[in-house]
């Protein structure tokens, strides 16, 4: 009901007014009488202050109308006005927007508002307007309106691995502007790791003569499966200028990301010194997963990485560098002497201490040099460096002690923003992806604000992102296909108020929104048709790593004598939960038993259970009740769905 009453503005005239599709949803719509026509004649008015931003609009609009819209100082009518006035609640990066029958007006505090005016102003006209060539026949239209927004987050990002499968420039810069298109502004690059080392660094150059080039591809993990063909590319600097160039005229920072200690494979088999065995040549990693090749703990190793950042904070001007810092193996360091000599000398007592000290290095480094450090959220392992924010990948316990301790964090946690999950749980008719389930209804659903944060450690959210990894993601389009509509929703969980978001408003719109996408040539993934809500669900810290038994009512899914399917599919979380045996419970009396050992996470294995249920008594209560536990930790969400056969 709220989405059909939401999707029209009543006037007392009698009309009506479609309410405007907008992702993401802005603060404040309200539908007007009238509307504003772009024409050959019409002009854009804007100030020097504004002319950037205009010049931006312009190329925006051109294409598909055909029209090359003078730029002008002074507005009137048929004029889209830009202009800068302080209005002290919008913030930098908010905007007032109306549409009426003599002109547009766009007005923000700052450039970055007028640019979200104009993406606004966009989807305000026709779908055809993405469109990169003239379309005959439309009325360049926008229906009068009054737009007020400001986004909820100052940090709204989307990640790309081109490390695991490498990605061309063309690429690179279509995706910041379809960052740009949904109002988010960080766009991080993950540009080293064990299978490719992706950026140009002049000092050491066979970091990309050796380092950005693989033997060989795995495509599926277990049974391993290969490509048997070399694979590999890097970034020169001046594509580096280029693209960081082409990201700020959109407003969009870009965040690199280089790996360490971890995730380093490919620059020690550039330079094996890097290593904590030198005589040893290794390859860049062909294989995916994690790896215990990891740089040594020298001061020359220490020294090769801050030469390494020099570099970087030359070619990326923004306040964060990305240092990686996740699923650093201790192995080695346990087993070199150099490395015990190290910790003995620094009176460190274990190896997590050890990777703390290594990265606090780099933050007293960065420090120093006026930036600040990021990493995921294994740089917690041995304390926090002083200063340095946290990028949350798993659980909530990170994020509570990151923002308790006064640090700030960006939620990236992957049960809710890993977009190379699954989007159906009919996995033999989706691409090969990395495991889990990732529907666009839970990307929607999440709040980058835990309910136990205190009003206080809210206040160093910074905000929220996505992450693409790329290790079955071969090529552009797979990728758009694996990140849209995904995207579209994790946008607004980025830019619009809490009290705003409404799923069923979000559903409505999408396919028109995804239009616009077609329009771009997306290649996004097509909706599915509503799916009735899960019998139940297990939730992060329910379970235990040893087997106990565990029961749901499922009263509500049986609805008759038959044979029923019962499927635990993991959802998100650090952790997979395994299943001994499940059987269902009519009046606390067992009825039909399956007994046999499934799995549910990264993979899914005999996870479906089947049950007869021969009589159903009236008014009877039905519960699932199965020998369960979590593999390594309690870190495990997911859903039971129950369907008859």
């Amino acid at each position: 009901m709220f989405a059909v009453l939401a999707s029209l503005a009543v006037f007392a005239s009698g009309q009506t007014q479609a309410m405007p599709v907008i992702v993401p949803q802005p603060l404040s719509v309200k539908p007007a009488e009238g509307h504003f026509t772009i024409k050959p004649d019409t002009v854009i008015a804007a100030g020097k202050d504004c002319e950037a931003v205009a010049r931006t609009l312009q190329e925006f609009l051109r294409p598909a109308t055909g029209y090359a819209l003078d730029i002008h100082g002074r507005g009137g009518k048929n004029a889209i006005v830009l202009r800068l006035k302080e209005k002290k609640e919008r913030g930098p990066e908010g905007y007032s927007l109306k549409v009426s029958n003599d002109q547009i007006e766009i007005e923000a505090n700052a450039p970055a508002g007028l640019f979200y005016g104009s993406q606004t102003l966009r989807q305000l006209l026709p779908v055809q307007i993405y469109r990169k060539a003239p379309v005959a026949g439309v009325e360049w239209t926008a229906n009068a309106v009054t737009v007020e927004d400001s986004p909820r987050f100052r940090w709204r990002g989307g990640h790309l691995d081109v490390c695991r499968n490498f990605m061309p420039k063309e690429f690179v810069m279509k995706y910041i502007d379809l960052l740009a298109l949904h109002k988010m502004n960080v766009f991080h690059w993950h540009l080293t790791d064990d299978q490719g080392w992706r950026i140009e660094i002049k000092q050491y150059p066979k970091l990309t003569e050796v380092g950005a080039w693989r033997k060989n591809t795995m495509t599926k993990y277990s049974p391993a499966e290969y490509t048997n063909k070399p694979a590999g590319g890097f970034y020169t600097q001046d594509d580096v200028r280029e693209i960081v160039a082409y990201a700020k005229e959109r407003f969009v920072t870009v965040l690199p990301e280089i790996e360490m200690p971890g995730h380093s494979q490919a620059a020690i088999a550039a330079y094996p010194w890097l290593g904590n065995d030198p005589t040893k040549q290794l390859d860049v990693a062909t294989k995916w997963g994690v790896i215990e090749n990891v740089v040594n703990v020298e001061d020359s190793t220490i020294k090769f990485f801050q030469n390494v950042l020099d570099e970087v904070m030359d070619l990326f001007p923004g306040s964060f560098i990305h240092i990686g810092g996740d699923e650093c193996p201790k192995v080695q360091w346990k087993a070199s002497e150099k490395a015990q000599a190290k910790m003995k000398q620094l009176g460190i007592t274990d190896e997590h201490g050890l990777q703390s000290w290594f990265i606090s290095q780099m933050d007293k480094y960065l420090d120093a040099k006026g930036r600040r450090l990021i990493g995921w959220s294994e740089i917690l392992e041995g304390g926090l460096a002083e200063k340095a924010a946290l990028m949350v990948w798993l659980g909530d316990d990170g994020a509570m002690q990151a923002v308790s301790s006064g640090h700030d964090v960006v939620m990236a946690q992957n049960s809710s923003t890993y977009f190379d999950y699954y989007q159906s749980k009919d996995k033999d008719k989706e691409p090969w992806a990395i495991g889990g389930f990732l529907p666009i209804s839970k990307v929607y659903a999440y709040d980058p604000v835990l309910p136990k944060m205190t009003d206080e450690q809210s206040k160093h959210v910074l905000g929220v992102q996505f992450q693409c990894w790329t290790e079955y993601i071969r090529d552009p389009k797979y990728a758009e296909y694996m990140i849209f509509p995904r995207a579209c929703a994790l946008s607004e969980v980025a830019w619009s108020s809490k009290a705003n978001k409404n799923y069923d408003r979000f559903m409505a719109g999408l396919p028109t929104h995804l239009e616009r996408l077609a329009g771009l040539d997306v290649n996004y993934r097509k909706l599915d048709p509503p799916t009735p809500p899960p019998a139940a669900t297990w939730k992060s810290g329910e379970m235990s790593e040893q087997f106990q038994t565990k029961t749901w009512d499922v009263t509500r899914s049986i609805d008759g004598a038959g044979t029923y399917n019962v499927e635990f599919q993991y959802t998100g979380g650090a952790h997979r939960l395994d299943i001994e045996w499940a059987e269902i419970l009519q009046n606390e009396a067992v009825v039909a038993r399956d007994a046999h050992k499934g799995t549910t996470g990264a993979r899914d294995q005999g996870n479906d259970y089947t049950f007869r249920i021969p009589s159903v008594a009236a008014g009877a209560k039905f519960t699932l009740r199965a020998s369960v536990r979590t593999d390594e930790g309690n870190d495990s969400n997911g859903e039971i769905r129950v369907s008859r056969r």
